[in-house]
């Protein structure tokens, strides 16, 4: 008896040739999902660092143009128009209370000044604001949470609670953004 021994060609892969294709794919995996992942934590922060300069602008702009001097207690007020004009002083996507932008919650609140006087369409004012952008969930969406006032630098915490009023003052704790 002899045995016949020929090299069968089945035009297929073997197990271990796809065990190694599946072992090189989950490394590279593991590799570029964590960076990824900082790639956009870092584009939600740059992305809602604009709405708050965005913000910034606005407050000013409506400080000086309808409510001598003094700043819009929220967001509801700076989307509005005076009489006069078709547009208000903020986009309306900010415009919620609070606001949710790339995995951001963004609230705008009376400052501790006190009251202000009342604006172009009779609406109260303050004679500052109170700004906070956090995160939806930290380290998911964005790991630092951001705070303004109405001089408008824009501080920071890096472990996502936003900085109080009062350490935004000079001799305060708060982080500037540089």
């Amino acid at each position: 008896m002899t045995a016949d021994f020929r090299a069968r060609d089945d035009g297929g892969f073997t197990l271990i040739e796809l065990l190694v294709v599946i072992a090189v794919i989950g490394i590279v995996c593991a590799i570029t999902i964590p960076a990824l992942l900082r790639a956009k934590i870092t584009g939600n922060e740059t992305a809602v660092l604009g709405s708050m300069r965005a913000v910034n602008s606005a407050e000013a702009a409506y400080a000086g143009a309808a409510a001598n001097g003094s700043y819009a207690p929220s967001f509801t007020v700076l989307v509005q128009a005076c009489p006069g004009s078709t547009h208000g002083f903020l986009s309306p996507d900010l415009a919620g209370d609070p606001a949710v932008k790339s995995g951001y919650s963004v609230r705008l609140a009376p400052g501790t000044l006190g009251a202000g006087e009342n604006d172009c369409n009779g609406q109260a004012t303050s004679r500052g604001y109170y700004l906070t952008a956090v995160p939806l969930t930290i380290g998911r969406t964005g790991h630092r949470a951001f705070a303004s006032t109405s001089p408008g630098v824009i501080y920071f915490d890096p472990n996502g609670v936003a900085p109080a009023e009062a350490e935004m003052r000079p001799g305060g704790s708060a982080i500037p953004i540089q």
